[in-house]
């Protein structure tokens, strides 16, 4: 049986490079070594110079120094949003995300007219279903294109963004959609939002409540995806493999785009 080849594959994952200019909890740091150290460490192991391949510079190496699992594009485990859910069970880690949840079709909500603080709502998403003539089920990978994406690199990206309610989290989760994911660089609105009104109204349900669903109702959530305004609405498959970081609460990922048409 030959595979069905996609005719263009997008990246929908940040870079991960040195990034001295973002937050302190979204710093990377990564040493790169040259070639030519690996070439003392071969003499050190017993072979004379004389006997290396010809031309052999070393091979260059790189480590990564510090990097937090939500620095960078990734998907968060329902161990993220609290050590129980609300039957007293443990929640799943990343290292347990089930593999048939990697890989499905995907769908894209355009929520690019949403204002900086704005909440997404239940109906916010079903205007944009309706729009695009996709459908929901089981399986199916759910994308939300703010547009913050633009701001990924600078300082203000993590202060900028809509977000999603917990009533919209919930309605894609009953929906059959299990594994979500945003350009912006949390699920929820943000902080300063989150804060701000949750003081000014003396309400306790209004801090983190899309990812608080997932005690409720366990689902895997991508944050800091781009690009997918290169993406039709549906038509197309989405692969997000996680790092198999024990016990974690989320990983970094690959995420990409697979288009056949």
């Amino acid at each position: 049986m030959t595979a069905v080849r996609p005719k263009r594959i997008v990246d929908l994952s940040k870079e991960i490079f040195d990034n001295p200019n973002e937050p302190f909890f979204m710093r990377v740091k990564i040493k790169h070594y040259a070639h030519g150290k690996a070439r003392w460490l071969v003499r050190l192991l017993g072979l004379p110079f004389r006997l290396f391949p010809r031309d052999f510079a070393g091979w260059a190496d790189d480590t990564i120094t510090k990097m937090g699992v939500h620095s960078t594009t990734h998907i968060d485990a329902p161990w993220h949003y609290g050590p129980t859910l609300a039957d007293g069970s443990r929640p799943a880690s990343i290292d347990e995300m089930p593999l048939e949840l990697c890989f499905g079709p995907g769908v894209v909500f355009d929520m690019r007219h949403k204002e900086d603080g704005e909440e997404i709502t239940v109906a916010d998403m079903e205007a944009s279903l309706a729009a695009s003539g996709a459908t929901l089920g089981p399986g199916v990978i759910a994308l939300i294109m703010t547009g913050r994406d633009r701001l990924q690199g600078t300082k203000d990206y993590w202060k900028s963004g809509t977000g999603m309610s917990a009533q919209a989290t919930e309605w894609l989760i009953d929906k059959g959609v299990l594994v979500m994911g945003v350009d912006q660089w949390g699920w929820d609105r943000p902080f300063r939002n989150q804060i701000k009104d949750a003081k000014a109204k003396n309400d306790a349900t209004i801090f983190w409540q899309g990812h608080l669903v997932g005690r409720r109702k366990p689902y895997w959530q991508m944050e800091q995806l781009r690009g997918l305004d290169q993406l039709p609405t549906h038509g197309f498959d989405v692969a997000v493999f996680p790092l198999r970081l024990k016990a974690a609460s989320a990983a970094p990922a690959r995420v990409v785009a697979f288009l056949y048409a």
